[in-house]
Formats: C-alpha cells, sequence, structure tokens
C-alpha cells in the first residue's frame, strides 16, 4: 500500500488548480497514429535519476528499459457498451453498460441519454428487439435496467458485438466512434472482457515491439483491471485531500502473481497496471480472486512498486496527471509536458507515450 512522502511547500501539490496546462486542441489525437504500426507513434523518455531526456520512437522501447526488468500490462479488454435506440413513446435514447455482468438481481449497471425525465418501468427499445426495462434509479445518476435479449444471440456480448458501438471519450470525435475503434482502441493483448475504457499505454504495442523486448530478455507479465468511467470523472474539489476516487475491480492469476514477485525491476505499462501494483504490493493477493481498489496516487503518496512507467499524456487536472506527479513530482511533470507542447506531441489515448525511469 502507499505510504506519504513529502509534500512541496506550502501545499501547492494538493491544490488542484497546480495541474493545470495550455493544450493546444490540435495537439489532441483522434486517430492513432498508424492504423497497423502504432509504434510508430513518438516517444519521450525521462530518466529521474540521471535527469536525462531523450525524444524517440516507441519501436524503441528496448533501448530504454534495462536487462532483468518485468513489464506489467493490464489485460483488461474493452467491450461495445454503446446503445442507441427510443423510448417507447419514439423519441431517441441511448445506452451506456457500465457492466456486461448483471448483478445478482438480474441487473446491468448504465447510463441512459433520453429526453425527458426517467422513472422506474420506463422501456427502451433496441436494434433487433432487445429491450430495456428501467428497474433502479441511483443518486449518481446511473441506472439499473434488466434487458430483454432476442433468442437469436446465446449470450448479450454476442448481441453486443454485433449492434453495440466501442465507447470512446468525449474529446476524441465527440465521442463518435466507428468500426476502425473496435480494433484501433483495443491492446494486442486484451483477454479479460469489461472495461468500458482502454489502458491505453498499451495501445502503443505491436508484435515487433514484443519481439524486440523478449531479444532483450524482458518479462512481460499481465494483471486485469477493468476500468470503468470513473477514469474520466473530473476532479471536482479544490483541495486534492477530499477528492473520492472511483473504485475499480481488479485481479491477478497465480502464474502472473509468481512473476511479479520475482521481478528486480518493475515497469507498470499504465496507471492502471500501476494502480495494481500499489493496491496489492505488501499484500497476500489470493489468486483470480476480486478486490477492489479506490486508491488515488498523487504528490505526498510515494510509490514503492515500481522501477518506473509507461504512459501517455493526460489531461490537465486529472487523477492520470497527478498519478505521474507522484513519481516525478509535480513541477517536472508540468515541465516536461510544456515542452511535449512545444515539440507537438499527440495528447491523450490515441496520443503518443512517454517512458518514465525512477
Amino acid at each position: 500500500m502507499p505510504k506519504n512522502a513529502n509534500l512541496n511547500q506550502d501545499n501547492q501539490d494538493l491544490k488542484l488548480s497546480s495541474y493545470s496546462y495550455d493544450l493546444p486542441p490540435e495537439l489532441v489525437a483522434q486517430r492513432p497514429i498508424d492504423g497497423v504500426n502504432r509504434d510508430l507513434s513518438r516517444l519521450m523518455v525521462y530518466n529521474a535519476a540521471t535527469g536525462q531526456l531523450t525524444h524517440d520512437h516507441f519501436y524503441n522501447l528496448d533501448k530504454y528499459i534495462p536487462v532483468d526488468s518485468t513489464l506489467v500490462f493490464n489485460q483488461s479488454k474493452v467491450f461495445p457498451s454503446r446503445l442507441l435506440g427510443q423510448k417507447n413513446s419514439g423519441g431517441r435514447a441511448e445506452l451506456f453498460l457500465l457492466s456486461a455482468e448483471k448483478n445478482e438481481k438480474n441487473i446491468f449497471p448504465c447510463l441512459i441519454k433520453s429526453r425527458g425525465k426517467k422513472k422506474i418501468g420506463d422501456v427502451f427499445n433496441f436494434s433487433e428487439d432487445l429491450s430495456a426495462l428501467i428497474k433502479e434509479i441511483n443518486e449518481d445518476g446511473t441506472f439499473g435496467v434488466q434487458l430483454t435479449i432476442p433468442n437469436k444471440f446465446p449470450t448479450l456480448m454476442n448481441y453486443l458485438q454485433n449492434h453495440a458501438m466501442i465507447p470512446i471519450p468525449p474529446y476524441i470525435r465527440k465521442g463518435e466512434s466507428d468500426e476502425k475503434d473496435k480494433t484501433s482502441y483495443q491492446t494486442l493483448y486484451s483477454k479479460d472482457v469489461g472495461s468500458v475504457a482502454a489502458p491505453t499505454a498499451g495501445l502503443h504495442f505491436t508484435e515487433n515491439v514484443f519481439n524486440k523486448l523478449k531479444l532483450k530478455k524482458i518479462e512481460s507479465a499481465f494483471v486485469t483491471l477493468h476500468v470503468g468511467l470513473g477514469t474520466f470523472k473530473p476532479v471536482t474539489v479544490d483541495n486534492l485531500s477530499d477528492h473520492i476516487m472511483h473504485s475499480e475491480d481488479y485481479f491477478i492469476d497465480q502464474a502472473n502473481q509468481n512473476k511479479i514477485k520475482a521481478a528486480k525491476n518493475i515497469f507498470a505499462v499504465g496507471t492502471t497496471s500501476l494502480r495494481v501494483l500499489e493496491s496489492s504490493f505488501g499484500q497476500e493477493v489470493t489468486p483470480n480472486q476480486i478486490y477492489k481498489t479506490q486508491i488515488f496516487l498523487h504528490p505526498g503518496i510515494e510509490i514503492q512498486s515500481v522501477r518506473g512507467l509507461i504512459t501517455n499524456f493526460h489531461l490537465p487536472e486529472s487523477t492520470l496527471l497527478m498519478l505521474v506527479s507522484a513519481l516525478i513530482g509535480r513541477e517536472k511533470t508540468l515541465e516536461l509536458y510544456k515542452l511535449a507542447v512545444l515539440e507537438k506531441y499527440r495528447f491523450f489515448s490515441y496520443g503518443d507515450a512517454m517512458l518514465i525511469i525512477k
């Protein structure tokens, strides 16, 4: 578990406004750099121990990862979760499933977008006679629905693969995904279905990158954390001490747990992998058991589980930017982001990458 580290003077590190920076809209990536060769993305390498900064491309990642290292990936898979349909009254409606798994009451959590006030018992209809009945209205703005799945589809997932859209963040084409996103907004190694947002640091990895890492005898280990909509939830408090972090589920199987325990140098691939590593650090974790984490990593919290992090460039005032700042300090992080803007790096989910070595 994380432990407290020193904050900078006057506790500027705990002020939300301290994590703001200027970003020209044209630097927000709308597509991957290349639909096939995603390792063509740029890579900023920062070695915190030496202060050395290097600009390169992701296909050269192996040059910077030390021998005897293990990269830890989040193998969660994004599922098509956005459904467009209509209310019984005929008005347009959108259903956004927050999980592909129903609870013990046979209810799926979701968001619903439609005109007018929504109430228990409202019915929404979608392609090929899928219907959703509102059973619960929650204080946080989410809903619980009962789904009637057409008989021709053996499972809900089978239906979603045919009729739902991949969810993409609102800063990418205003959240309107297409068929290309079904492959480009998915990591090469994705396995366990359950995320509504991709662990985007992993999007840069190709067979070419994996082969080069393997030649250098760099190991890979995998964890699963299902990314929820909370990852996009803005921080709304002025003091970070008052922020309540969203909860996400994670698990690690026995083989990968053994690899992580035996690793000399661990590099987390993405903020979600780091959240798993920090949440489980020093803990007895039962293989394949699902755990919840609300861990909030920011300056003042010492990160203990990794030698470094591979990550994208994140939104201003986001918990992800604060996580990076926990590793190398807020002022250094913002300095590097300012340089990334000047060098015209591509930002956010489909953008370029950064490697931080502690």
